[in-house]
């Protein structure tokens, strides 16, 4: 670590947490968002300012002005621009050093599966049954870990998986999708609900990579906006999980 690294990251250093054993890898790491939305932008931001060094965005999405309410990594001029491009450019703002790759079209099958095996951890910020399954299941085949939220309404919540730790992954908790999908086009969603769990999947994203993940093994975490409460649940592996019981 240079010292204007040294500098920049301090008080990432000054914690006993983190250290700079802990920081060189955040600096020497990096991660798949699939999804550069609400979830996506204060995760992507926060991670991006923290020195991760390498962000691979995934989204094949363009910026629509209903999206401004709450995907603070985008901005008005940047209104019918890919996703992926308004991301990078707010986080070569925030942070130059910051390598940004872009995947502007849906990942399937062994693109999948071959780009999440080529991160350290991938950060499942989508908005469907589908796609977080096949992220999940792609994780779990290539064992990289995963942290996964989801938001709607004034509700999040986040979980991970940790195949170091031999823990639940997504389809333990979720089995398979239940009939229509709610959305946020349909059910509404108060902005800094995704804000919430989009920074908590950045926060757990950096304990994971700086080694201090440990406390979110086999939990769910819900949070109720309204109420401004946070429920903490045990989600015990599933051994008859379709994605997962055979590792």
């Amino acid at each position: 670590m240079n010292p204007e690294q040294k500098e920049r990251f301090a008080r990432h250093i000054r914690l006993p947490q983190i250290g700079e054993k802990g920081q060189q890898a955040i600096l020497d790491a990096s991660a798949l968002i699939v999804g550069v939305g609400g979830l996506g932008s204060p995760a992507a931001m926060y991670l991006a300012a923290a020195g991760i060094g390498r962000l691979v965005l995934s989204d094949y999405d363009i910026v629509e002005t209903s999206n401004l309410q709450r995907q603070i990594i985008h901005r008005e001029a940047a209104v019918g621009e890919h996703k992926v491009e308004s991301g990078r450019q707010t986080l070569k703002d925030l942070n130059p050093r910051c390598e940004v790759d872009l995947i502007s079209y849906q990942l399937e099958g062994d693109e999948l599966k071959q780009v999440v095996s080529s991160v350290d951890i991938v950060l499942d910020c989508c908005d469907n049954y589908p796609t977080r399954f096949d992220v999940n299941r792609a994780c779990v085949d290539t064992a990289t870990p995963l942290v996964t939220g989801a938001a709607i309404r004034l509700e999040g919540q986040i979980m991970n998986y940790q195949p170091a730790a031999n823990s639940a992954c997504y389809q333990c908790l979720y089995t398979h999708a239940f009939g229509a999908e709610e959305s946020c086009e349909l059910e509404g969603v108060l902005g800094p609900v995704v804000g919430v769990i989009g920074t908590m999947q950045a926060l757990q994203t950096l304990l994971i990579l700086a080694g201090q993940g440990e406390a979110m093994v086999n939990r769910l975490l819900l949070f109720d906006a309204y109420a401004m409460e946070w429920q903490a649940v045990t989600l015990p592996k599933n051994p008859d999980c379709p994605a997962c019981a055979k590792t």
